[in-house]
């Protein structure tokens, strides 16, 4: 196979897979096939890291940024992503972007609050910083579908009350 910006025959083959099966989200079982040994699938797969040409999202799963991309310049929706993070549970979308989603702002919030079980800390992907707050117990949340895939988002109401409280506060 031929090496196209700067893609070796195998990256190549295993991109030109994910992208004609659609899976931009993928975990490594899904790849596994085209390697004779894990040592040699970590390898490929650390080298594609390191080319900008896949993102690891957790422990498991990764996001593939299409060939077609103009020199490696993509975007996702976040709430997509932030969905393949956590798996589709435990987490919700909230505050700014979640108001946001509700179409209660205009300004599109390049920061995107996930209040979660397991996770804190900051993590920026694309354009976007995801932070991420540790709750014990999930708030008020509803399931959402974006573009055919489901995500969490703080409820309407939830968010005027959050809202509310923000705007008296600045």
């Amino acid at each position: 196979m031929k090496n196209i910006k700067g893609l070796s025959g195998k990256e190549m083959e295993m991109v030109s897979y994910l992208e004609l099966k659609e899976k931009f989200f993928f975990k490594r079982d899904d790849v596994r096939k085209f390697f004779k040994t894990d040592n040699e699938m970590n390898v490929y797969i650390h080298r594609l890291k390191s080319k900008g040409r896949i993102i690891k999202l957790n422990k498991s799963k990764y996001y593939l940024i299409p060939v077609r991309a103009y020199e490696g310049y993509w975007s996702e929706n976040p709430f997509i992503i932030i969905d393949e993070i956590f798996n589709g549970k435990n987490y919700y979308i909230a505050e700014l972007a979640a108001a946001f989603f509700w179409s209660l702002i205009e300004q599109i919030p390049t920061n995107v609050v996930v209040y979660c079980k397991n996770k804190q800390g900051k993590m920026n992907i694309f354009n976007f910083t995801l932070i991420f707050k540790r709750k014990r117990t999930l708030g008020d949340f509803v399931e959402k579908r974006i573009k055919g895939h489901k995500v969490l988002v703080q409820s309407k109401e939830s968010v005027k009350k959050w809202l509310k409280e923000y705007r008296r506060m600045n």
